[in-house]
């Protein structure tokens, strides 16, 4: 989306919309009028105009209500243009996004040999100590054959390399990334997969083992990371966000967005979800969680299995594909269990990611052991995309919130036939059944695994399509979410699940004035492509984007 706002200039009128009002009004710092207003208030009520002063909005209604009550030097006719409140990715890697923009982008590649190219380009201006991409996904290559480090040993003998697959839970890497990792046929990683064909390491790894290569990486200093985070701060505002949640971050990390949210750097709202590290219980039992208007931090992520792509998902039964294996689990389940009690005591949030239907169902049940019936924790299961429908009724029983990704479902279709069969798809991106369960389903999209247009969400939820508009009849459309749902899902269903109702995911009188003006209603639309973003407005200020 290109940014147009010069369609809709602040204007100084000299005749204003409500001229012929009494003037006797309440001043305010500006005025919006002849539009369609999406509130996502609980009755989803569209209005026409809204007043905004010191960044809140004051009144919504009709024209002629807000025009006989208000008034402004600073009046914007949107001549019917489409207000939403700000989207909210309520899953994704701010960080992690951040870093992928300095590194080989390999989403997109449509073969092995195209990889290999991208690589060396990459290297050719480059000087750093590894070489390091994301990305590239070999279910979506012409020859869809797992990819092999043969070829990355001879063009880079003495560099290490570290290329993740597009879901992050598996990377190819070459022989001098392996030795500094110390692996070898022989190695055993709990947690982890080591690809070994024909009695010789691939170079591929997956999740635990993965893991132990991806750590040897150069860490950045604090001010590399400020800068990966405020560089995917503007890409994010750039595409309409005006909340993100960073689902997984160490202390160091939380720290630089600490210190950017007291700069006041930060103009997204942030909700950053904490890596269950012994440093970062420490400190935050000691300084206490954040709850601002700009970074809130009260959570903690966990990892229960690994990606559907990658066979690390932990399925009740082995993969269609793969008879030998049912995925991979993270640690034993003793350690969720004291782990969740304990983070249960402290009274902080819990996220779990979970894909397959084993990972679900045990998770689910360890959350019930601790939630006990109905709460207010709002404790999560992240992805949820594989829940058998015998397991649904937990989320509503112990008010357990489902986090999914509607992109994934678009994404991973054909793949999944193949990994789960089609008859094992009936609880695979049930995002409507999921839905009925809690009556709120937030929705993200977990870039940089997806695209970080949150359009993108919108249309996947409600047509079941990917961008290639397939398939015709929608992926189990079934499941497809209704314009109302979806919109609530990237508004007020995101900020509830990140604790920040109170004050943004709708247009509501008391809240921030946080929105976005498009050109076109997306009720309307079966795609992305006639839609653009006019602006974007946080705490009632027009943001500058891209």
């Amino acid at each position: 989306m290109r940014n147009t706002f010069n369609v809709f200039s602040f204007l100084l009128l000299t005749s204003s919309f409500w001229a012929c009002k009494p003037n006797a009004k309440i001043k305010v710092d500006m005025l919006f009028f002849n539009g369609v207003v999406y509130t996502a208030n609980q009755s989803f009520e569209v209005a026409e105009a809204f007043a905004v002063k010191e960044g809140k909005i004051v009144a919504i209604g009709t024209n002629d209500e807000i025009g006989d009550t208000y008034a402004s030097e600073n009046e914007q006719d949107l001549q019917k243009a489409v207000v939403y409140p700000g989207f909210i990715d309520a899953h994704s890697h701010l960080l992690g996004y951040g870093k992928v923009l300095n590194q080989v982008n390999l989403v997109g590649t449509v073969s092995f040999d195209d990889l290999l190219q991208r690589v060396q380009n990459f290297a050719a201006n480059s000087n750093a100590d590894w070489i390091v991409g994301r990305g590239w996904n070999e279910t979506a290559w012409e020859a869809k054959t797992s990819p092999n480090k043969t070829k990355l040993d001879f063009l880079f003998p003495n560099i290490p390399v570290c290329l993740s697959r597009v879901d992050g839970h598996a990377v190819l890497v070459n022989q001098t990334a392996l030795d500094l990792a110390q692996i070898t046929e022989k190695t055993v990683i709990p947690g982890g997969k080591i690809e070994i064909l024909g009695g010789r390491l691939t170079g591929v790894l997956v999740d635990a083992a993965a893991d132990r290569v991806k750590n040897l990486i150069t860490n950045l200093t604090q001010e590399e990371i400020k800068k990966s985070f405020l560089a995917a701060q503007e890409k994010c505002l750039a595409v309409g966000l005006t909340g993100v949640t960073d689902a997984g971050l160490d202390l160091n990390e939380l720290k630089a967005l600490i210190d950017l949210n007291n700069q006041n750097k930060l103009k997204l709202r942030v909700y950053a979800m904490m890596n269950p590290t012994q440093e970062n219980f420490e400190y935050f039992d000691s300084v206490g969680t954040i709850n601002t208007p700009h970074l809130v931090i009260r959570s903690v992520k966990l990892y229960a299995d690994g990606s559907l792509g990658s066979r690390g998902a932990l399925l009740k039964q082995p993969y269609c594909d793969d008879s030998t294996t049912t995925g991979l689990l993270q640690h034993p389940w003793l350690w969720y269990e004291k782990l969740c009690n304990q983070l249960y005591n402290k009274g902080w949030q819990v996220n779990t990611h979970c894909i397959g239907d084993s990972s679900n169902a045990k998770i689910l049940s360890i959350y019930a052991q601790n939630l006990k019936g109905k709460n207010n924790l709002r404790w999560r299961i992240e992805h949820a995309q594989v829940v058998e429908p015998s397991d649904w009724n937990y989320f509503g029983k112990y008010s357990i919130l489902p986090s999914v990704q509607p992109t994934h479902a678009t994404s991973d279709m054909y793949m999944a036939v193949d990994r789960l069969c089609q008859s094992r798809l009936k609880g695979a991106y049930a995002y409507q059944s999921l839905l009925k369960q809690n009556g709120m389903l937030p929705l993200g999209t977990d870039f940089p695994v997806e695209d970080i247009n949150p359009l993108g969400t919108f249309f996947s939820a409600v047509t079941r399509k990917n961008q290639k508009g397939e398939p015709a009849g929608g992926f189990l459309m079934n499941e497809a979410l209704t314009f109302d749902q979806a919109i609530k899902g990237m508004t007020t269903w995101a900020a509830y699940a990140n604790f920040m109702e109170t004050f943004t995911g709708s247009l509501e009188v008391k809240k921030q004035a946080d929105f976005i003006i498009l050109n076109k209603d997306l009720k309307y639309e079966n795609d992305a492509s006639n839609i653009q973003l006019m602006s974007v407005w946080i705490d009632g200020k027009r943001i500058k984007t891209e």
